[in-house]
């Protein structure tokens, strides 16, 4: 018994019926699409989170002047 009740030899046949629908090239590009897909979903969620920990900026001289011209 494989995965839930699905043998190895009922995976090989789904994996050549997909090849043979789609084609190597097509799944080849899908699969690099899904995978640049990943890589900027987490480069995005790495900013999200230095965005996070920067927080706010320290108070400097200049940003106290003009808050007290205001």
């Amino acid at each position: 018994m494989g995965l839930g009740g699905i043998s190895i030899w009922q995976l090989l046949i789904i994996l050549a019926i997909v090849v043979m629908l789609f084609g190597t090239k097509r799944l080849r590009s899908l699969g690099s699409d899904l995978g640049s897909a990943v890589k900027g979903f987490r480069s995005s969620m790495q900013d999200e989170g230095d965005d996070k920990t920067e927080g706010e900026e320290p108070e400097t001289s200049e940003t106290a002047k003009d808050k007290s011209d205001v």
